[in-house]
């Protein structure tokens, strides 16, 4: 008999005498109990019993239990068990037959032990019930007992992945109506349960092998590792089944109930506190709030009606103060230039592009057309917005108060490139 075949009927002999010995039984009974056990796992007595309890199990690639646990029988019926053949796509989706996964099966617990010996993987690479469906020699010199023959046999076991003849949903199971021309189509909505069991052994391997492990712990103890590792956030667990999740499905209870669960939130929108301006720097990069009290001081300034070395310092002061705002806020401007900055929907003027955008580093240090723009630009919007701020109170600036303004602004020339 095959070994793979062989193994599976030992661990089986195994669990079943572990379960049933006593200590206290002596050797005449425990001889008995083993001549049981060999009977009891016999190719004649167990094939015909697992082949007549074959078609307590069906196999599914989508079973409908992970939508509710009682979904699948009703008035009308057991739910259809779909099996999705579905060819391998290079087309960049995760989708069923895009990820090689088991199939899973789902009805009588009592019946799993049917559905773990026909998913035994041969030394070929197919499953035993592959093997059957296509009537292999391995299949046939299996089932070809004295106890029963070879087709009641492969009979029993197919009605396993026996489809029926007509389609049964069930209220339980979420169903949208999918609008398809000038009607509708009624869907059924169900898991893949090998994806989700998958997607956890995946995430169970990058959080808990061995390497991981001994990589997490040099790591703690401040260890020098050449490799690297992975970790995963923001997990959640997920329960099919609750105390019971033989009732969901095989790989549901293979599993204990439990799957993982990634994050799918919308992403969080990155709150921006500089904006690259689309129509001009003053206007848009230049907050009010900021620089008023600087006005209101000068407007003090201005108002008194004798001049000395401290007032004077005090207006330069001030002066400058509106000179490293407007400084401070071109580097962050420039800082979000690259990724802010779209051709199409700006109005920008050119010299202030060439001021404010990092791409123009070389022109900005190459010509000094822009940089002429700029100081008399920044010359006008001192004044003008002292005027604006504190309207009908504001005193006449004369061209002598203009020029030093200049002057000032003229001194930042290098802080501005």
């Amino acid at each position: 008999m095959n070994k793979i075949i062989t193994a599976f009927f030992t661990e089986k002999k195994e669990a079943w005498l572990k379960k049933n010995l006593k200590a206290s039984m002596t050797d005449n009974e425990m001889a008995v109990l083993k001549s049981e056990c060999e009977h009891t796992f016999s190719l004649n007595v167990w094939l015909p019993s697992a082949a007549k309890r074959a078609g307590q199990i069906s196999i599914a690639t989508h079973p409908c239990t992970f939508s509710h646990p009682s979904a699948r029988k009703n008035k009308n019926g057991y739910v259809t068990s779909i099996i999705a053949n579905i060819e391998q796509a290079n087309d960049g989706f995760l989708k069923t037959g895009n990820v090689s996964v088991m199939s899973d099966a789902l009805g009588n617990a009592a019946a799993l032990d049917v559905y773990k010996f026909l998913s035994l993987v041969m030394e070929d690479g197919r499953s035993l019930l592959s093997h059957i469906q296509q009537d292999s020699k391995l299949a046939k010199e299996l089932l070809n007992l004295d106890a029963a023959n070879y087709e009641e046999l492969k009979s029993g076991f197919l009605t396993m992945i026996a489809s029926s003849t007509e389609n049964i949903t069930s209220s339980k199971i979420k169903q949208v109506y999918f609008p398809v021309g000038d009607d509708y189509h009624q869907l059924s909505l169900l898991t893949n349960s090998g994806i989700v069991y998958e997607l956890r052994n995946r995430l169970d391997s990058l959080r808990f092998s061995d390497s991981v492990k001994e990589l997490r712990a040099k790591k703690y103890n401040n260890e020098y590792s050449e490799q690297g590792y992975s970790e995963i956030y923001n997990l959640t667990t997920i329960g099919y089944g609750g105390t019971k999740p033989q009732n969901i499905s095989v790989l549901n209870n293979q599993h204990g109930g439990k799957a993982h669960l990634l994050l799918s939130v919308p992403p969080s929108i990155e709150k921006r506190n500089t904006y690259f301006p689309k129509r001009d720097f003053f206007i848009e990069s230049m907050q009010k709030a900021h620089y008023i009290g600087t006005f209101k001081a000068l407007h003090k300034i201005f108002q008194l009606d004798y001049n000395n070395i401290k007032i004077r310092n005090a207006r330069d002061y001030h002066l400058q103060e509106l000179m490293n705002m407007i400084v401070e806020n071109m580097w962050a401007v420039r800082l979000v230039s690259v990724a802010q900055y779209h051709e199409e929907t700006s109005t920008l003027e050119k010299w202030q592009l060439i001021w404010l955008h990092e791409n123009f580093e070389k022109e900005r240090e190459d010509s000094e057309q822009w940089l002429e723009q700029l100081v008399k630009n920044i010359s006008h919007w001192i004044s003008q917005t002292y005027e604006k701020i504190m309207e009908k109170q504001a005193i006449k600036l004369g061209e002598a108060e203009y020029k030093h303004i200049s002057n000032i602004v003229e001194q930042n020339k290098e802080a501005l490139r």
